[in-house]
């Protein structure tokens, strides 16, 4: 972990990416304390009003070490893609402040080292058609070099993918061909995954859940429950579709709590994947 942190120039942008609970958000703290910077939110979850505990944003005692952005900022039915955050990056970055750029949502990342795709927006009829749709059907009806690029597993990724093509007449793929360039370069800040072992990462993610039903992650999901949506990206967050089953008398709080964990636990090695292959150029950090 330290030699990561070797020779890091306190005006240095830093990207930190890895694996949900793998303890990204304690380094970003460690570094703007010891350096300074304001932590700027990569995680496409935590980016919604509606949650705190079940996303795992760092809370109120942790931001009030450090200057954070990007939090608990976007209503849950508001719309929210890579490309806003992208522009809330870069009016960040515009304001001279040193960004340590942390999460878990890989794609921010490669938007943001890589430079994304102007796609006009989807209209909501569309968006509301695809809704409707199973996911074999939106891969079946994609166009043939995107599907190759997908993980087919990922709805909302598969979804865009079927928006763009049925609004635009256009693959995604198509569309990336054209990418302006990046905001922010690779070359220009320090590039921080996590590699961590599965059984490690596996036992934190189960005591970690635990920790969140402590704290009151229930009680901030029935809060919500009156306006739950599945539909809603913010209401996809993992853990929140478990305990409104749990509180709609669906399930057991502790078949509800396995099956969040199960859920998290798939998502991670997702993660841990993707992040392998996207991200095999940067500067590999195992905690402890």
């Amino acid at each position: 972990m330290t030699d990561a942190l070797n020779d890091l120039p306190a005006d240095m942008p830093v990207l930190i990416a890895g694996p949900t609970a793998s303890g990204k958000s304690a380094l970003a703290l460690r570094i703007a304390r010891e350096q300074g910077g304001v932590i700027v939110n990569a995680d496409a979850s935590q980016v919604f009003d509606c949650w705190r505990i079940i996303t795992a944003r760092p809370d109120p005692a942790e931001e009030a070490l450090a200057p954070h952005m990007l939090y608990g900022h976007v209503a849950p039915t508001q719309p929210y893609s890579t490309g806003h955050w992208l522009r809330e990056v870069a009016a960040i970055l515009d304001g001279g402040a040193r960004p340590i750029i942390t999460g878990g949502t890989g794609l921010y990342f490669k938007a943001l080292t890589e430079g994304l795709a102007e796609i006009p927006p989807t209209p909501p009829a569309i968006r509301s058609a695809g809704d409707r749709l199973s996911l074999d059907a939106l891969l079946a009806a994609l166009d043939a070099p995107t599907a190759r690029t997908l993980d087919t597993r990922n709805r909302a990724r598969v979804q865009r993918a079927w928006e763009v093509l049925k609004a635009t007449g256009r693959g995604l793929v198509a569309w990336q061909a054209d990418t302006p360039a990046p905001l922010l370069p690779a070359k220009r800040a320090r590039r921080i995954v996590f590699d961590v072992d599965r059984d490690w990462l596996n036992d934190r993610i189960a005591d970690r859940f635990d920790q969140m039903l402590e704290a009151g992650a229930l009680e901030e999901v029935r809060k919500e429950a009156p306006h739950y949506d599945p539909a809603l990206p913010a209401h996809r967050a993992i853990g929140v579709p478990e305990l409104m089953a749990h509180l709609a008398g669906d399930m057991t709080l502790d078949a509800a709590r396995a099956r969040a964990v199960i859920a998290t636990r798939q998502f991670a090695k997702r993660q841990r994947t993707w992040m392998r292959s996207k991200m095999a150029d940067w500067i590999r950090v195992t905690p402890g």
